[in-house]
């Protein structure tokens, strides 16, 4: 989809749902309820002009849509904002190390996972041990024994207990897909990089008591995520999107929010991390130890092979 084109669908996107409607009304020959010309019918002749009206009004927006797009590109104000937006991305992508970040390969994280439910302990607390090689492989083993490992490795995903092998349920999977598309290291490597992510500076805004710059990008496929930075260190404080349900097709936004940085292995790194829905508290993870760059078995992420040694 081209630059005009994602404009003209977030501009007008909502153009012919009204058009239907109104053209429903006129063909009734009276306008919507309440509308203050309820009282009157209108002639077909008056019909016929509003709606030929209305549809030359759509179709000079539309032919509009590119100058307008092209004047927005030139104009000072929004290069300014988007130098800002590129400077605040650059500063972060530096205080976490740098290309040497961008290039990390493997991450080997333990610690424990704490659940709530409705913003308070659900009493769920498990130990996790988390391998991820970027862009998109992970293995997680829970408890102290392993004995309970997911393994994505692409757009696959696999469960092994002591029962075998089993596909993800679909709804963790949606939420580790989510999760993964709007994290900092797909954002700032993949997103940043693409020509047609626009960028937008916003405000400065408040993180947990932290003065924070906050920037939003929006890819090409009109997706969009707002990443808040520490305005003093440039660290990542909280990254944040909203999704549709695929149900119930209401709005919901999910949060997560870094503290407690250390350094590892020259790379600043979050030892707490606390996810959110719609304002409410979800998760909360405290790391207890993190290395980077390790040497990892071939077999790491054989769901198959994992499956012969968990009884």
């Amino acid at each position: 989809m081209s630059m005009a084109e994602r404009f003209s669908s977030a501009k007008f996107r909502f153009m012919p749902d009204k058009l239907r409607l109104l053209s429903a009304q006129l063909h009734r020959g009276c306008p919507a309820p309440g509308s203050p010309l309820q009282p009157f019918r209108l002639s077909t002749t008056m019909r016929f002009c509003l709606a030929l009206g209305l549809v030359s009004l759509l179709l000079v927006s539309l032919l509009l849509a590119p100058c307008m797009l092209r004047a927005q590109e030139t104009d000072p104000a929004v290069l300014a904002n988007q130098k800002k937006a590129r400077q605040v991305l650059d500063a972060t992508i530096q205080a976490l190390g740098g290309p040497a970040w961008l290039n990390i390969q493997s991450v080997k994280t333990h610690g424990r996972s704490s659940g709530f439910y409705q913003g308070h302990p659900s009493g769920s607390i498990i130990e996790f041990f988390d391998t991820f090689v970027p862009p998109d492989k992970e293995r997680i083993e829970y408890t102290k024994k392993k004995n309970v490992v997911q393994i994505f490795t692409g757009r696959t995903a696999w469960e092994i207990t002591y029962k075998g092998k089993h596909a993800l349920p679909q709804e963790q999977y949606d939420e580790y897909l989510r999760r993964h598309d709007h994290s900092l290291r797909v954002v700032l490597q993949q997103w940043y990089k693409d020509p047609d992510t626009i960028l937008i500076y916003g405000k400065q805004t408040l993180v947990e008591r932290k003065l924070a710059d906050q920037v939003t990008l929006i890819n090409k496929d009109n997706d969009s995520v707002t990443l808040e930075m520490d305005a003093e260190s440039h660290l990542p404080l909280r990254d944040s999107w909203d999704w549709r349900d695929p149900r119930f097709h209401d709005k919901n936004h999910d949060a997560e929010e870094y503290d407690d940085y250390h350094l590892i292995d020259g790379f600043p790194t979050p030892f707490t991390i606390t996810r959110y829905q719609n304002g409410d508290m979800t998760n909360e993870r405290f790391i207890y130890s993190v290395e980077y760059n390790v040497p990892l078995r071939d077999d790491m992420f054989d769901a198959d092979l994992t499956a012969q040694h968990i009884h």
